[in-house]
């Protein structure tokens, strides 16, 4: 077995392991951040799907929004366990993403205006959550309604944080799974094809229509599954938190923090903000509101200039470099 795949089966072994680490009077707390951090890393590598390839979506919140009101609606409203509402949130949510992938790539919407496309509809969605109210509960948001005693595996809900924790912990490793498929296939040239120029993709045999759209729907999907994961943990949705412009934001940071080309630049990215937000949150409690979007807005700009690729993709970049001799001289 080669040194990576013993590392990586030893950080798995630990991870597996954490919960019954004695952490004192923190173990709830230390699995609360994450438990997070692994359902927006998941989050983070469903976007990363997209914006890999040239497809910049600002705007993620709207699936993000739909996976976790549909499965919350329908149990609160008709009973119906998770374990189905999750494909009807990732149908819907892929529908939405068809219905805005579809005219864009058939009218030659792209860059710039396709992210502004993507911003709208997150927006939009937003708005309609809020005027909904008689469903949705406007915005004050919903809470899910409460298992039987016996019901919790029905619903999804359970007091233990740590079925939380391997439940995200599966997820996690689910969405890793998903990004090294599409990393490997055919696709992956396809789309490099397609970002890097639409015509020339079509000219050699490349359908970029058809590309396109699986990619946005897979992402939209997985996106889905995400705001599922995270309103059943929390078990509370509100537009603000789970389908604005400001929850679509943050998931274009984490990635961009870590990196987007790289397998685990989005965990990378995720860990660092919710650390950095929590960070702010013990120190600076509620007197400075807004203060970490200020400090994310600021390392983004800064990133974007002097590491395009992120931190660990900045660090693996360097760390593959070390390992090619050095060319010997003529």
């Amino acid at each position: 077995m080669s040194p990576g795949r013993l590392l990586a089966l030893a950080v798995l072994v630990a991870l597996a392991a954490a919960p019954f680490v004695p952490m004192g009077g923190m173990r709830q707390y230390v699995l609360h951040v994450v438990i997070q951090i692994f359902i927006w890393s998941f989050i983070g590598q469903a976007w990363s799907l997209m914006g890999r390839f040239g497809l910049v979506s600002l705007g993620h919140g709207a699936f993000l929004g739909v996976g976790a009101y549909t499965t919350t609606l329908l149990w609160n409203f008709y009973g119906l366990t998770p374990w189905l509402g999750v494909v009807a949130a990732v149908l819907l949510a892929m529908l939405l993403a068809f219905v805005v992938a579809y005219p864009c790539s058939r009218f030659g919407i792209t860059g710039h205006y396709f992210a502004l496309v993507t911003l709208a509809v997150g927006e939009v969605i937003r708005l309609l959550l809020i005027a909904e109210r008689d469903w949705t509960g406007g915005s004050l948001g919903v809470t899910l309604r409460a298992p039987g005693s016996d019901a919790s595996l029905l619903a999804i809900q359970y007091a233990d944080k740590r079925v939380f924790y391997y439940g995200g912990l599966a997820l996690w490793l689910a969405g890793l799974w998903v990004w090294a498929r599409v990393d490997r296939s055919m696709a992956r040239s396809a789309m490099e094809a397609i970002g890097e120029d639409e015509t020339a993709a079509a000219s050699v045999g490349i359908h970029v229509t058809r590309f396109k759209l699986g990619i946005t729907m897979l992402s939209a999907g997985l996106t889905a599954i995400g705001g599922v994961a995270y309103a059943q943990y929390i078990a509370y949705v509100n537009p603000e938190t789970l389908a604005g412009i400001g929850v679509s934001l943050r998931i274009v940071f984490a990635v961009v923090l870590g990196g987007m080309y790289v397998l685990l630049g989005p965990t990378v990215g995720t860990a660092l903000t919710i650390a950095l937000s929590e960070y702010l949150r013990v120190v600076f409690g509620v007197k400075f509101i807004g203060m970490a979007e200020t400090i994310y807005g600021l390392l983004l700009v800064i990133f974007i200039i002097f590491l395009p690729a992120g931190i660990y993709g900045s660090v693996a970049a360097l760390l593959r470099r070390r390992r090619v001799p050095a060319a010997a001289p003529a």
